[in-house]
């Protein structure tokens, strides 16, 4: 049968017109109050459509489904858990747990000070309590069984970090006219960190205080610059849900709409998934290099290429991967995967320079391209009766010596040093990774880690009994989720205590084998709560009982 494009015409004409005439009697028929308000109600109902197909469109109809039933079930629950009956019983738990946590983190000294002392101690008096608090028992970081936390460099630099410290202790960064010598330093420390990570001579940057201050201010300047460029009301960020917890902050501080991406079979981000998200409110893509869970490279030369595709900048968090990834090359003659400013898409870097940079805490490194991106993180006030006033980062004054303590650890350690150093570490993370692989069959290395952390998972044992057995032994390795898995973090400290986990890990892996459900978890238990959807609600409750404990000084009755 041919097609009749004369009657196809003809019928969609007439569709046309009746569509029309009922558009023009609607509109006779209403006021201009009711027509305004139809309008509104409409392009509501068509946004939140939108928003809706595209989600499906992102992550299939089965995944979006889902998210949508979490998201919803969650809310009833919580309601739930308010009414009067359900309410007393939280509250109750809570109150317990509470109890647990004050038994647990309130170790306190012989003596203290709720207030301050009528009289003051003297030098003697005060150096002997801060030997008595130094001996308090604490996680042994000192033997290595720490993962990550304290990247310690050696004793001969703490003392060196301490003399730096004590020369620059009253510094502030706030007033580079007073102390110009750490305005020369922080220049100097910014400019050598660019050079480790390939910046072009435009390239610019600031230290912060630590890697979410330098992830904070990469949300803030994207969210300005397209604010100030592109006129974006909305912001959105899009990250695979490995990113750091500091993006999360980001997009809660600055009212950002994180879109966290599934990962795929390499448990990196979904590119495919990332295209399909982009939108016009997209100001920033993020990617890790490594991420802190399992410790994997996402595809940064694909987010590079979408990056400059739709010009959208690209952050790269490299706070963890510090000088371990910036110096891989140097130390194995071998090249990664391109991850930094070689990559035409890449916006900006940020690096923790007190993690494998071996710097004092509190020390951390945002990058930029050029300063057509820092400058939208920077505040500048001019109405201010104070006078003029300008500030490069989120806080105010900065303490300088810890910028001094890491300029004088880099020209300390040179690049011989963090050669040597990041030889060590990623060899010891290796033997860790092809221990398990060759010898533990039970545990499932995670993805294909080439750097400082390896991350590993059952699916034949509990693995966070696995990690509370390990912790009665001493060691802390991080507790991970969504799959439930522990990491361990490399640092120089492990290098000589390598063996000791192995052997431990190996011995704590068949004894949970044989007991299987007879040994307790308290980290199950939590990650069994906080992954419910009945109850999970209240895990954010545990945890901000964690939080207030921190600033007791005494029990609560």
């Amino acid at each position: 049968m041919a097609f009749d494009l004369d009657a196809f015409q003809t019928a969609a004409r007439e569709k046309y017109e009746s569509l029309a005439a009922c558009a023009v009697l609607y509109y006779e028929r209403h006021s201009l109050v009711e027509l305004a308000r139809d309008f509104l109600i409409l392009w509501y109902l068509l946004g939140w459509v939108a928003s809706l197909l595209r989600v499906a469109y992102a992550y299939g109809p089965v995944r979006s489904a889902t998210m949508l039933y979490r998201r919803w079930a969650k809310r009833f629950y919580r309601a739930v858990l308010k009414l009067p009956i359900m309410r007393r019983k939280v509250d109750s738990e809570v109150r317990e747990v509470k109890k647990q946590l004050e038994h647990s983190l309130l170790v306190k000294a012989s003596t203290s000070y709720n207030e301050v002392p009528e009289y003051g101690l003297t030098e003697k008096e005060v150096i002997d309590k801060l030997d008595e608090l130094s001996r308090l028992k604490a996680a042994n970081w000192k033997d290595g069984k720490l993962s990550g936390a304290v990247y310690h460099g050696g004793d001969e630099l703490i003392d060196l970090q301490s003399q730096a410290y004590h020369k620059f202790a009253v510094a502030n960064q706030l007033h580079p006219d007073a102390f110009p010598g750490v305005r020369q330093m922080e220049a100097e420390v910014v400019s050598m960190v660019l050079r480790l990570f390939n910046a072009p001579e435009s390239g610019c940057g600031t230290t912060t205080s630590g890697g979410t201050e330098s992830l904070l201010l990469a949300c803030l300047a994207a969210r300005e610059k397209a604010r100030a460029e592109r006129g974006l009301k909305e912001f959105e960020i899009i990250a695979p849900k490995t990113v750091h917890a500091a993006i999360f902050k980001a997009s809660q501080y600055f009212n950002m709409k994180l879109h966290l991406v599934d990962l795929d079979e390499n448990y990196i981000g979904n590119l495919t998934q990332i295209r399909r998200l982009i939108n016009k409110n997209t100001c920033l893509l993020v990617g890790s290099a490594p991420n802190f869970p399992h410790g994997l490279v996402d595809d940064i030369a694909g987010l590079s290429q979408l990056a400059v595709q739709h010009r959208i900048p690209l952050h790269v968090d490299c706070c963890l991967g510090s000088f371990v990834i910036a110096y891989y090359e140097k130390a194995f003659q071998k090249a990664l995967d391109p991850f930094d400013f070689r990559l035409p898409g890449v916006t900006s870097i940020s690096c923790d320079t007190h993690k494998y940079g071996f710097a004092p805490k509190g020390s951390s490194i945002i990058m930029y391209r050029s300063n057509e991106y820092r400058k939208y993180q920077y505040f500048v006030s001019t109405e201010w009766v104070g006078g003029l006033y300008g500030s490069p980062t989120l806080a105010g004054s900065r303490p300088g010596a810890l910028t001094v303590g890491a300029w004088a650890t880099m020209v300390y350690m040179g690049d011989d040093g963090y050669t040597k150093a990041c030889q060590d570490i990623i060899l010891t993370a290796r033997r860790l990774r092809q221990t398990i692989e060759e010898e533990i069959p039970e545990l499932q290395i995670i993805g294909n880690p080439q750097l400082s952390v390896v991350a590993f998972r059952s699916d034949k044992l509990n693995i966070h009994k696995l990690g509370d057995m390990l912790g009665k032994k001493g060691w802390h390795l991080s507790a991970l989720q969504h799959p439930p898995a522990l990491h361990l973090a490399v640092t120089k400290l492990t290098v000589p205590a390598i063996d000791t986990l192995l052997l431990e890990l190996k011995a704590a892996v068949k004894q949970l084998a044989l007991e299987k459900t007879d040994i307790q978890s308290d980290t199950a238990q939590l990650y069994g709560v906080a992954n419910s959807l009945q109850t999970g609600s209240v895990a954010d409750q545990l945890i901000g009982c964690f939080l207030d404990t921190l600033y007791q000084t005494e029990p609560t009755l």
